[in-house]
């Protein structure tokens, strides 16, 4: 019987070794799997590569990831703001290293991952030092540079609901990143709100199948069928 669901969320984490690249998922705040994240620290995983949207906020979440000096490198689009000071503490100090991707082209190199592509080009970043080293080309009347996909290891998620097949829904603008990172990790675990029996989810509302889902922490009890 195929049941994804695990109990805890620092038994979903116990095997990502030091080393890894974790996919995280929100942005910002929405969507960010904040008690995936506090079992990793626990964990204690060190030179981790981190792929999300920002490098965390204040003194939670991914910022405390950064703060526990448990990241090595971070892919991101948009590292520092008002209280970014675990990364910018991190990043003075050389302890951190940072490669900034453009948002579109961050977010199409993780969806090109888990759709198979090998590389695609695009004219975000042509002309600057984003693009310095890499492959470039004229299609028609616009340069491009070459992009490769972002593979993970572990894709940590947060959605709503799933069943034990690993299906899920999200709620609202907190899907962002989940299921273009779910497809592109070799080991997904999904951090959700409720679980619901099998044949509750409406199929036209799964936006993230099973087969992308190795695992789900539950944060509350589960629903019980009608």
């Amino acid at each position: 019987m195929i049941n994804k669901f695990i109990a805890s969320a620092a038994e979903a984490l116990a095997d990502i070794p030091d080393g890894a690249t974790v996919m995280i998922g929100g942005f910002g705040n929405a969507g960010m799997p904040a008690a995936l994240i506090d079992a990793l620290i626990a964990q204690g995983a060190k030179n981790l590569t981190v792929v999300n949207n920002n490098a965390g906020n204040a003194d939670t979440g991914l910022a405390a990831l950064i703060g526990a000096k448990c990241v090595r490198k971070i892919i991101c689009s948009f590292p520092r703001q008002t209280d970014s000071w675990h990364f910018d503490k991190a990043y003075r100090a050389g302890e951190l290293e940072l490669e900034l991707v453009p948002q579109g082209t961050l977010a199409e190199r993780i969806r090109a991952a888990g759709a198979g592509i090998g590389a695609f080009y695009t004219p975000t970043a042509f002309g600057t030092r984003l693009a310095e080293g890499k492959e470039t080309r004229r299609i028609g009347e616009r340069d491009y540079v070459l992009e490769y996909p972002i593979h993970a290891d572990y894709a940590l998620i947060k959605a709503d609901r799933a069943d034990r097949w690993g299906n899920l829904t999200y709620r609202m603008t907190a899907r962002n990143f989940g299921p273009i990172m779910a497809a592109a990790a070799k080991c997904t675990v999904a951090q959700v709100r409720e679980t619901v029996e099998l044949g509750q989810l409406d199929p036209e509302a799964v936006v993230t199948p099973g087969i992308f889902v190795k695992r789900v922490v539950r944060l509350s009890r589960m629903r019980k069928a009608a």
